[in-house]
């Protein structure tokens, strides 16, 4: 049997292209907050935008936050993502960020969405740098992805037991709850979050939380709660900067 490659998977129709809408909600916030803010039109790209849900839902937020004029392009490898992107009235390129690299101009870019994504590259710091070469000069960076050390993995693995977002396999889920399989790579804590996006140059790096949205019903109110604390929370959401 041949072992299936990640872009085979993500071009499977059975793998997820979404996230979770609460977190896209707040991301879109906060790029309408940068937007608002600024004296001149802004161009943001959604690095694997995927089906488009969060791009679309940040372009309409935008759109009803007085003063923010900004431009949403969203970039994917798969042409199943972009076709549900198209759909979502998104405006879409195809590439990828490992290689060849982005198709964009240096310093072209006012913001870089990154929702989901780093944590599904084999590469992240030729990554990272790819963000800081289409950055403009003070450009913002707005990440997401699953935090390694949440609440419950944190239980998980006092049990023994293989902790949520870690997948061991392209094949099946092994060690853990779940069973579809969505190509994680690396998986973050707060800590080392931190710690890439300064290593890659960033500055005024803050993180928050988000909630995840296959928690279980019965502790969905525990999950917020324990957003206010980002190291235990479920996503963790990082805004930083490209210097100036």
């Amino acid at each position: 049997m041949t072992e299936p490659s990640l872009r085979e998977l993500y071009e499977d129709p059975g793998t997820p292209l979404s996230s979770g809408l609460e977190r896209a909600q707040i991301q879109a916030t906060m790029l309408a907050g940068i937007a608002s803010s600024s004296p001149r039109p802004l161009v943001a790209v959604d690095v694997g935008c995927g089906d488009g849900m969060a791009t679309a839902l940040a372009a309409a937020r935008c759109e009803q936050t007085p003063g923010a004029d900004i431009t949403i392009i969203g970039l994917d490898w798969s042409s199943a993502a972009l076709e549900g992107a198209r759909r979502r009235g998104v405006l879409v390129v195809r590439a990828a960020i490992d290689s060849p690299g982005l198709p964009l101009a240096s310093a072209s870019v006012d913001v870089v969405i990154m929702s989901e994504l780093i944590e599904h590259l084999v590469d992240t710091d030729a990554a990272l740098a790819e963000v800081g070469r289409v950055l403009v000069p003070g450009g913002r960076l707005l990440l997401s992805t699953p935090n390694l050390a949440a609440w419950y993995n944190r239980v998980l693995l006092v049990l023994g037991i293989q902790p949520l977002f870690t997948e061991v396999s392209l094949r099946g889920i092994y060690g853990r709850p779940g069973r579809v399989v969505v190509g994680h790579l690396r998986i973050f804590t707060r800590r080392a979050l931190e710690e890439i996006l300064a290593s890659a140059g960033f500055v005024g790096i803050d993180i928050a939380g988000a909630p995840y949205h296959d928690v279980p019903r019965p502790f969905r109110p525990l999950d917020r709660l324990l957003c206010r604390i980002p190291g235990l929370s479920s996503i963790l959401l990082a805004s930083a900067r490209r210097p100036t």
